[in-house]
């Protein structure tokens, strides 16, 4: 009876461990609004990683979860576009990093407004939704904070029909390419 008591006290002690550790690390989110389509619709059940960038830092591209400076108790969904130290513009349709034109294959259309030259302060990064022209994002005037960049998406879960990896882009290697 005692090896049957230890046992099952194993058992809850691992299934209690499991349960804190994939708490604090990963959490489900779902899309509200349409400022991430064609990637991520409304009513769309993500699941991301809070552990992420617990030993590596945001990259542009990612598709990442965060809290707006001006309600931290809402969180959005937007793709990280430019990191601290960076300057970013858009015009004519297009959007410059660093003086280089991003490709942004999943954009739902090109922008049809236009952000002055910009140069992003120590801990400012810059974020814009898939849905360019239909997005709360840094264009509006605002930028995220480290702090507040909450996860990284990883998974869509829900519904069904939309199952699958996150839609990463990988910005780094356009402005490396251009700068060689």
């Amino acid at each position: 009876m005692k090896a049957l008591l230890r046992d099952i006290a194993i058992t809850l002690a691992i299934a209690l461990a499991l349960f804190l550790l994939l708490r604090v690390s990963v959490q489900a989110y779902k899309v509200r609004e349409y400022c991430m389509e064609p990637n991520f619709y409304e009513g769309e059940w993500l699941l991301a990683g809070k552990a992420a960038y617990w030993w590596g830092e945001p990259q542009r591209g990612d598709v990442i979860i965060l809290r707006p400076p001006f309600d931290p108790e809402e969180y959005y969904i937007k793709r990280l576009i430019a990191l601290p130290g960076d300057t970013v513009e858009v015009k004519d349709g297009q959007t410059y990093v660093n003086g280089t034109a991003l490709e942004e294959p999943y954009i739902k259309e090109v922008p049809t407004y236009t952000l002055a030259l910009r140069e992003l302060g120590e801990d400012e990064y810059f974020v814009l939704g898939d849905n360019r022209n239909n997005a709360n994002d840094s264009h509006t005037g605002w930028t995220v904070t480290r702090e507040n960049i909450v996860a990284k998406v990883w998974f869509s879960y829900w519904p069904p029909s939309l199952w699958g990896g996150s839609k990463d882009y990988s910005l780094d290697e356009q402005l490396v390419t251009v700068a060689e």
